[in-house]
């Protein structure tokens, strides 16, 4: 098919997501054609590395044939069933391992189907476990410079202006807590007592704190110390409030861990898990919780205690067969040894990003690495020029901003790394020709 065609008819009909669409008139659309392991081919069979795993959701390469099976098998037996008053045994065996799999104490799963969804179902579910007590805690508690979604509840928990400020009038109100400004220990102790100056002055009308453990991805990929986790989990014991960790960019292995928590060897109230839960083949999400929550809402019909929140599509037997089958591959595969190898490369091929200087930062945690560059002006696009010229060297980069972050499938080899590295270099290089 030709590919202008498609751009046409797209842009006819498609409002794409977090894009001014006025850029189309002289930025084309990509047309993509098929996707194999870490490439993706569009229909002039040019070839990319997918180094963003498609926002974040690609765990094990495109068109997996594991997956692949595994999603066939079960299109043949069930698509879908209502998932209140019924149940199927995908969903059974995935909440069964997905809890084996958690932190200690979370042993119950509530099904949605995206990220933001889960954020909506962990706040309602912390809020209304405060209420069934006879507590009234109308303020949630996250950090600066957060993302957590954007759905009305999500997106008033975060904290990233780009996405919030125009939506400030219909939002609920939240509170701010410091963010750790760096990967050190001292910043993470810092940051900790700005927060307990918070619980201390309004602990009994917060409901929920919630964190995006180490990496605060959508904003600019700031990272930090594990430190402040284990230092936050206290706070919140000592003042009865739920710690939400929301882990559904960085859970699944992206900081070398299955979940991020548990380098601070922590167990949240709430795990939120989505993205690489399904190794971006389908929607789903789920919230984990503990036994102590789930019994704040056991009760008789006639007490109204019940969690009264539903999704159409909630517990999907095809998405729950992929995950199952990204379950699979974790377990027979030893990727998380075998991711070792790549992150220690990764870190690298960053040492010679220090030596630019256009850079201000450098930082990776796992498999995530990123790239700051000092601050252009806006009208710069410093982002937009370092997509366009990592295309033209067959590598898909999307800069947050001002830093270059990289995300990629767990197939990657180092040869890709390098490849996909070398693009981000030489265009970091380019700007200042430009």
């Amino acid at each position: 098919m030709n590919p202008q065609t498609l751009i046409d008819a797209d842009l006819k009909h498609i409002w794409h997501p977090c894009t001014q669409m006025k850029d189309h008139e002289t930025l084309p659309l990509i047309p993509i054609k098929s996707g194999k392991g870490v490439y993706l081919t569009d229909f002039n069979n040019n070839r990319y590395i997918d180094g963003v795993s498609s926002w974040w959701v690609n765990l094990f390469g495109h068109a997996h044939p594991y997956i692949n099976q595994k999603v066939k098998e079960q299109i043949d037996t069930l698509e879908h069933v209502i998932f209140a008053g019924f149940t199927h045994e995908p969903i059974i065996r995935l909440s069964e391992r997905l809890c084996k799999l958690a932190p200690r104490g979370l042993e119950k799963c509530f099904y949605a189907d995206n990220g933001s969804s889960a954020i909506e179902v962990a706040l309602k579910m912390s809020f209304q476990y405060h209420q069934n007590k006879g507590q009234k805690r109308p303020f949630f508690v996250s950090l600066q410079n957060s993302y957590h979604g954007e759905t009305i509840g999500a997106l008033s928990v975060g904290d990233v202006a780009l996405y919030k400020e125009i939506y400030e009038d219909i939002l609920i109100p939240t509170l701010q807590a410091p963010v750790p400004k760096d990967q050190s220990e001292e910043a993470a102790r810092e940051a900790a007592s700005g927060l307990e100056a918070i619980f201390k002055e309004k602990g009994s009308e917060i409901a929920a704190f919630i964190i995006e453990p180490l990496i605060q991805c959508s904003g600019y990929m700031h990272m930090y110390h594990p430190l402040y986790i284990a230092l936050a989990r206290k706070l919140c014991d000592r003042y009865d409030i739920h710690l939400i960790a929301d882990e559904i960019a960085v859970g699944f292995g992206r900081t070398g861990k299955m979940f991020a928590c548990e380098h601070a060897d922590v167990s949240p109230d709430f795990m939120t898990l989505s993205k690489g839960l399904t190794g971006g083949y389908l929607p789903l999400s789920v919230v984990l919780t503990t036994q102590k929550v789930y019994d704040a809402f056991y009760c008789d019909y006639t007490e109204f205690k019940a969690f009264l929140h539903s999704h159409s599509y909630t517990g999907n037997p095809i998405a729950c067969s992929a995950a199952n089958a990204v379950l699979d591959l974790f377990e027979n595969e030893a990727v998380l040894e075998k991711n070792h190898e790549k992150i220690a490369f990764i870190a690298q091929c960053l040492e010679r990003f220090k030596t630019l200087g256009n850079v201000k930062s450098v930082r990776q945690t796992g498999m995530i690495a990123a790239v700051e560059l000092k601050t252009y002006p806006v009208s710069f696009r410093v982002n937009l020029k370092i997509f366009q010229y990592a295309l033209g060297r067959g590598v898909i980069l999307r800069p947050l901003g001002n830093v270059v972050y990289f995300m990629p499938p767990y197939v990657i080899t180092c040869e890709e790394i390098e490849t996909m590295m070398d693009a981000a270099y030489e265009a970091i290089v380019s700007l200042d020709a430009l």
